[in-house]
């Protein structure tokens, strides 16, 4: 496998993201910002992902070349990957998923892919300790959102000296906009919410909603919880209807969140585990308190009692103690919001991002080279 040399430092580069979900969830907006991004920094950005996926769409909006790449074992994405890499004389190939950094090691491992290999790592790994090392070693660079998943993939076998931090961020033009009238209506009709009661914002896929929904009876005053992102399946609601006098409200997935952080009082994000979450990001970045699992990464990101409240995981008392101390003190929850505000806008912005992922990017075609 001819070993092409690194591009001079700091000339454009030419990257291939490759997300085989491409669905609604926090990581497809996150490389979706992130190839942007590089995009206005110069580089030469392409965005490989199944057709008629979200992330498909917002590229295509943002005005990046979007390839198709199909992961099924029948699509033989590895060659794909591979002849695409050569074709469009790619410098860079950064996976974002379980089945496209499978599909990445196999074009490795077979030696068709000289083009320099960087696996971003959005979770602490749940594969076995075998496929850890495998990737580990078949990519030039591993990025880890945060410090908690970097020490989940060395546990696991992750060669350390390759793998790299790089934080999660926001673009604060993302949530400065104005949200019109109408937009804020219509959430505030999908969110059953009223100026009667605070209202409680959750958005997330399924994760643990339930231990929130739990904590509910525990409150000393009538709530709105908006899980946002969500059905209702069966353990949700039946949790939601035993919760009267409280509102629960499911909606599900919406491209555009920010008319419905205008109606949150306090985010809340209970989890059993986390890489960097964007909703406590962009949840912060807006001045919203914020109560999370003491869990991963959102221990890099709050810090308790300074920015938000973290609290014990799967412990429905816990978030039930510490928002009934939020809800009766207005100051507190004031206070906490501008110290997470200042936190993300001064330490986890798009362009820090960015600037961290190109020095990754460098570092793995120099070890490619």
């Amino acid at each position: 496998m001819h070993r092409p040399p690194p591009p001079p430092e700091g000339a454009p580069l030419a990257v291939l993201h490759l997300a085989h979900p491409g669905d609604g969830a926090g990581s497809t907006l996150s490389v979706a910002e992130l190839a942007r991004a590089q995009r206005d920094a110069g580089h030469r950005v392409l965005i490989g992902c199944r057709p008629g996926a979200l992330l498909a769409d917002l590229a295509a909006a943002a005005g990046i070349e979007v390839v198709a790449v199909g992961f099924a074992r029948g699509d033989r994405p590895a060659a794909r990957i591979a002849a695409l890499a050569a074709e469009r004389r790619v410098d860079v190939v950064n996976s974002h998923a379980s089945r496209d950094r499978a599909a990445c090691r196999r074009a490795r491992l077979a030696g068709l892919l000289p083009a320099a290999l960087v696996m971003t790592r959005r979770q602490p790994p749940r594969s076995l300790p075998l496929s850890v090392v495998m990737n580990g070693f078949a990519a030039d660079c591993t990025v880890a959102v945060s410090a908690s998943v970097r020490r989940a993939l060395v546990r696991r076998g992750a060669p350390p000296w390759r793998v790299r931090v790089v934080p999660n961020g926001i673009d604060p033009a993302t949530v400065d906009r104005q949200v019109d009238g109408a937009a804020l209506a219509e959430a505030g009709t999908a969110a059953l919410w009223s100026p009667d009661r605070p209202t409680i914002g959750v958005v997330s896929r399924r994760k643990e909603q339930a231990v929130l929904l739990r904590a509910l009876p525990l409150l000393p005053r009538a709530v709105t919880v908006v899980l946002l992102g969500i059905g209702p399946d069966p353990e949700l609601a039946a949790l939601a209807a035993a919760a009267a006098p409280h509102r629960v409200a499911f909606v599900p997935f919406r491209r555009d969140v920010l008319p419905f952080y205008a109606l949150f009082d306090v985010a809340v994000l209970p989890t059993a585990g986390e890489g960097l979450p964007r909703a406590l990001l962009e949840a912060m970045a807006l001045g919203i308190p914020v109560v999370a699992s003491r869990v991963g990464g959102t221990v890099d990101l709050v810090t308790d009692g300074v920015d938000g409240l973290l609290v014990a995981p799967r412990a429905p008392e816990a978030f039930a103690r510490a928002l009934a101390a939020l809800l009766a003190e207005p100051a507190r929850r004031a206070a906490l919001g501008a110290a997470g505000r200042r936190t993300v806008r001064e330490r986890f912005t798009l362009e820090r991002t960015r600037r961290l992922t190109d020095d990754a990017y460098r570092a793995a075609l120099r070890r490619r080279a």
